[in-house]
C-alpha cells in the first residue's frame, strides 16, 4: 500500500467519525424517554445488582422440564434503588423462610414434558431499536424474590409460521413484536392492544397489571381499555371497574349452569336489578368511549352522561343482539355515568382509552373459566368486539381449572385439546392480524391434602400442560410454561412456605402474584429483544382434530 492510499484511508476514517459524532446525538435527542437503550446486558451466571436504570439481563433459554432449574441461571437481581419497603419486607421474609427447613415435600408426577423442538435460527430482520428496557425498581425486587424462591424464569416457545431458506421469516409473535417496533420508532400512532383471556389467576388483575406496567414502562401507556360497570363479586378492587356502582347483578361464563344470555369478550355481563342502576367512572382525559350492551326484550334504555350532561341513549329493539354505542367525551370531563332507566338492562363493558400510541392491556379473565366454558362467548359479539379492539396479542392464561377437572374426572384430555383448539381458532378468526400466546398453568397440588402431610402434585397437571403446549404450537400460537418458569415441581410449596399462597393452596397472593406477572413480562420482552436469535420449532397442524366452533360440555363443570 502506498503512502497516498494510507492517507486516503485515514481521511475516510476521520470523516466517518465526524459523521457518527454529528448524527448520534441527534438520534438520541429524538428518542422519547420510554424508549430503550441500544445496548443490552448479556445474561451471565452471576449478575451483580443493577444500577438504577440499568438494562435488565435477558433470561437464559430453558427447556420444558418438571424439575426446577438452577438458581444461578435466572439472571435475577435485586434493585439498588431506594423505596418500596413493603416489597423488601416480603422479599426478606421469603428469604428467611425458603432458605430454611420446613417446606413441605412435594411428590412430583412421573411424566416429564418433552423439550422444545430445535431448528435453524431465523434471521434477525428486526428494528435496530430492540434492546431490553432498564430494570424497574419493582422488577429488581421481584427478580431478587425469584432467586430466593428458585423461580428461574423461562422463554416463550414460538412456532415458525413462514419458513425461509436460512431459518424462519415469520414466527408466532411477529405481529405483536412488529407493533412494539412501531411504538418505538414512532410509526404507530394508535394503541397496541393486548387482550388477556383467562381464569381466576388473572381475574383480580394483579398478574396482568404487572405485565401491563412492564410493557407500558418501555413502550408508553395508552390508557385503561375495557372496563366493567361493576365488580364480578362483592369483594375485590376497582382498578378495572367503575369507581362507584349500585344496582347491578354480575353474571359470568364461569358459573356452574349457563346464565340466560351469552357473553361478549369480557365473559361477564351486569344486569340492572333496580331502576337507576348506575356505574360511575373517573375519567383520565380519554377523548371518546364505547358502551357494549345486550339488547334484551323488555329492558329499558341505558343513558351515558358526563358531569350531568347526557351524551347518548341506547334504543333497544329487544332482539337479543349485542350492540355498541360510541360517544365523544368533552375535554376536561371528570365523571362518566352509565345509568339504566329501568330493570333488566344489560351492560357487557365500557371502553376508555387514550387517543395515542402506547400499550393497552384488556383484562378479560373470569373466575372458574376454562377453554370449554369460553364456548359461551357469543360468536357475533366475539367477532365485533375483537375487531373493534384490534388486538396485536391474544393472551390466554388457562390450564389450572382443566387440570382440576381432569383430577375430578369431569373432563378428559381429548376434550381439553379440542376445546382449546376451538377457542384459539375462534379468537384468531375474529382478530386475524393478532399474535397468539398461551400461558400454561402454575404448579398445583392434589385436592384433599391433610394439614401437616406432604403435598402431592396434582396428578393431571403435567398432562394438561403437555396438551396445551401441543395445541398452542400446532395452532400457530406461542407457549409459555409458567410451571417451569416458577420452578417446576415443589414451587407451589416454596410459595406457600413464603406466605404467597392463600389457604386453599390454589390461588397465589401478594408478591406471589406479582412474581408470576414478572415472569411472563420478562419472557415477552426477552422474546421481542432476541427475535432472530432463538430457534423456532416447526409448525404442525391439528386442524383436523377439533371443530372451528365450540360447545360447552357437561364433562367440564365450573368451579363455584
Amino acid at each position: 500500500m502506498t503512502v497516498p492510499d494510507v492517507s486516503r484511508g485515514l481521511r475516510r476514517a476521520w470523516l466517518l467519525a465526524v459523521l457518527a459524532g454529528a448524527l448520534l446525538p441527534g438520534c438520541e435527542s429524538r428518542t422519547p424517554p420510554h424508549r430503550f437503550p441500544l445496548t443490552t446486558t448479556p445474561a451471565t451466571d452471576s449478575v451483580p445488582p443493577p444500577e438504577p436504570g440499568a438494562a435488565r439481563p435477558a433470561p437464559v433459554e430453558t427447556t420444558a422440564s418438571t424439575q426446577p432449574a438452577s438458581v444461578g441461571a435466572t439472571s435475577a437481581e435485586p434493585s439498588s434503588e431506594a423505596g418500596a419497603p413493603s416489597v423488601r419486607s416480603a422479599s426478606a421474609e421469603a428469604e428467611r423462610t425458603v432458605t430454611g427447613a420446613g417446606a413441605p415435600p412435594v411428590v412430583p408426577a412421573s411424566a416429564n414434558l418433552p423439550a422444545p423442538v430445535r431448528h435453524t435460527p431465523r434471521p434477525a430482520g428486526r428494528s435496530a431499536f430492540r434492546a431490553l428496557p432498564p430494570t424497574t425498581e419493582r422488577a429488581g425486587h421481584l427478580h431478587a424474590l425469584a432467586t430466593r424462591l428458585q423461580a428461574p424464569g423461562s422463554t416463550v416457545e414460538e412456532p415458525c409460521l413462514e419458513p425461509a431458506d436460512t431459518g424462519c421469516a415469520r414466527s408466532a409473535l411477529a405481529p405483536f413484536f412488529a407493533a412494539l417496533d412501531g411504538l418505538l420508532e414512532g410509526t404507530s400512532k394508535a394503541p397496541t392492544v393486548v387482550a388477556a383471556f383467562g381464569n381466576s389467576l388473572i381475574a383480580g388483575d394483579r398478574i396482568v397489571d404487572v405485565v401491563r406496567d412492564e410493557l407500558a414502562a418501555g413502550f408508553g401507556n395508552a390508557g385503561r381499555g375495557v372496563l366493567l360497570v361493576d365488580r364480578m363479586a362483592p369483594y375485590g378492587g376497582r382498578s378495572r371497574t367503575a369507581a362507584v356502582s349500585n344496582g347491578w347483578q354480575p353474571r359470568t361464563l364461569g358459573e356452574l349452569h349457563a346464565p340466560p344470555h351469552p357473553f361478549g369478550i369480557t365473559g361477564v355481563y351486569h344486569l340492572a336489578t333496580e331502576n337507576r342502576a348506575r356505574g360511575r367512572f373517573k375519567l383520565e382525559g380519554e377523548p371518546r368511549g364505547t358502551l357494549w350492551w345486550k339488547d334484551v326484550k323488555g329492558a329499558g334504555r341505558l343513558v351515558v352522561s358526563v358531569d350531568g350532561t347526557v351524551l347518548a341513549r341506547t334504543e333497544p329493539q329487544g332482539d337479543g343482539a349485542s350492540r355498541t354505542t360510541s360517544f365523544d367525551l368533552p375535554a376536561g370531563a371528570k365523571w362518566l355515568d352509565v345509568t339504566a332507566e329501568g330493570k333488566g338492562a344489560i351492560v357487557q363493558g365500557v371502553v376508555l382509552q387514550q387517543d395515542a400510541s402506547g400499550i393497552v392491556l384488556d383484562m378479560l379473565g373470569v373466575p372458574s373459566a376454562d377453554a370449554t366454558l369460553y364456548a359461551r362467548l357469543e360468536e357475533d359479539a366475539l367477532k365485533a368486539q375483537l375487531q373493534q379492539r384490534d388486538p396485536k396479542l391474544l393472551l390466554f392464561f388457562l390450564g389450572g381449572n382443566e387440570s382440576k377437572r381432569l383430577e375430578w374426572k369431569r373432563t378428559d384430555l381429548p376434550t381439553v385439546r379440542q376445546d382449546l383448539t376451538a377457542l384459539l381458532r375462534r379468537a384468531r378468526a375474529a382478530a386475524p392480524g393478532s399474535a397468539c400466546l398461551v400461558v400454561g398453568p402454575m404448579d398445583a397440588v392434589q385436592d384433599g391434602h391433610a394439614k401437616g402431610k406432604p403435598l402431592t402434585q396434582r396428578p393431571f397437571l403435567e398432562a394438561a400442560i403437555q396438551a396445551e403446549r401441543e395445541v398452542a404450537l400446532a395452532e400457530g400460537c406461542g407457549f409459555f410454561n409458567l410451571y417451569t418458569a416458577m420452578g417446576g415441581a415443589g414451587s407451589l410449596a416454596r410459595f406457600h412456605q413464603a406466605g404467597f399462597m392463600h389457604e386453599d393452596l390454589v390461588h397465589p397472593r401478594g408478591q406471589g402474584l406479582d412474581l408470576l406477572g414478572q415472569l411472563v413480562s420478562d419472557a415477552l420482552l426477552a422474546g421481542w429483544a432476541n427475535e432472530g436469535a432463538v430457534p423456532a420449532p416447526a409448525l404442525t397442524s391439528s386442524r383436523e382434530d377439533a371443530p372451528a366452533g365450540g360447545e360447552a360440555r357437561q364433562t367440564a363443570e365450573a368451579v363455584p
